[in-house]
C-alpha cells in the first residue's frame, strides 16, 4: 500500500512537471503556474486522505472510540 501511495505521487510531480515544462515553452506561463497548482492540490488531498486513514487505524488500535 506504501509504495502504490509513493509510486501515484510520483505519477502527479511528473505529469504536473512535463505539463509544465510544454506550457513554459509555449509561453504560457500563468497556465503553467495554475498546472502546478492543481497538481499540488492533488498531492495534497491524496496526503490528507492518507492521514485521515491512518488516524482511523490508531484510533481502533487503541480503542478510543
Amino acid at each position: 500500500m506504501e509504495a502504490e501511495a509513493i509510486f501515484k505521487i510520483a505519477g502527479v510531480g511528473l505529469l504536473t512537471a512535463m505539463i509544465n515544462i510544454i506550457l513554459k515553452k509555449s509561453d504560457k506561463d500563468e497556465i503553467a503556474t495554475f498546472v502546478t497548482l492543481a497538481g499540488l492540490v492533488i498531492v495534497l488531498v491524496m496526503v490528507l486522505d492518507m492521514l485521515g486513514g491512518l488516524f482511523d487505524s490508531l484510533r481502533s488500535l487503541l480503542n478510543l472510540y
